[in-house]
């Protein structure tokens, strides 16, 4: 990149005014974008070329989306009082998540398609079975059959209604492939951290009479 200087008589290198012009170009063009290996690539071109520009544009471009992006799903998770490490997709819905809901929906974030991501900030932003939430969130670990199996199948309604709007939800994790597996393994294990055993037999029963029904 730098060519060699010549060596005086004793020894010592002679750099001269073209080597600090060079390696000021150098600098100028890793300032503005450019690798040392596409200024090597270069050659004596240093960078007046329409490609050079039109490939600095391009990638200012990509960074100054990605900033924006960034700076909005900080905004809202501010808003919100999102963690700052939480998935961004879902601040708009985190007022009144707890620590381990967090967890949860970091795993999901993690492990479902884009699709599937969006259609669980739509549902969790409705107002929609809030009741049935709300009571199944009350569902204590000592909770008796009977409150098990009310909750149950007012669960069960409110699952056949989300399975009717967004059918991926009836196997999110179906085609057997290895990541597929995983990703079942991943939610399996988010969901029992979260709940209590009460709320587990429930989620059970739910939908045991949803496949029932079906």
């Amino acid at each position: 990149m730098l060519d060699l200087p010549d060596r005086a008589p004793n020894g010592y290198k002679q750099y001269h005014v073209a080597h600090l012009v060079r390696l000021l170009r150098i600098k100028r063009l890793t300032d503005i974008g450019l690798s040392l290996a596409q200024i090597r690539e270069m050659g004596g071109d240093d960078g007046g070329s329409e490609d050079t520009f039109c490939m600095l544009d391009a990638k200012l471009a990509d960074t100054v989306e990605q900033l924006q992006r960034i700076r909005g799903e900080l905004a809202v998770q501010r808003e919100h009082g999102a963690p700052l490490d939480s998935p961004a997709r879902f601040g708009g819905v985190a007022d009144g998540l707890s620590e381990k809901d967090w967890a949860m929906l970091t795993v999901f974030s993690g492990t479902l398609p884009d699709h599937a991501i969006d259609d669980l900030c739509r549902l969790m932003a409705e107002p929609t079975d809030r009741g049935v939430d709300e009571e199944f969130d009350r569902l204590s670990e000592d909770a008796d059959d009977g409150a098990v199996a009310a909750i149950a199948s007012r669960l069960a309604e409110s699952i056949q209604r989300s399975h009717a709007r967004f059918p991926w939800m009836a196997d999110p994790c179906s085609g057997g492939t290895r990541r597929q597996e995983l990703a079942e393994a991943a939610i399996g294990s988010a969901v029992v951290e979260r709940f209590n055993a009460a709320q587990l037999k429930a989620l059970a029963l739910a939908h045991a009479q949803v496949r029932a029904g079906n």
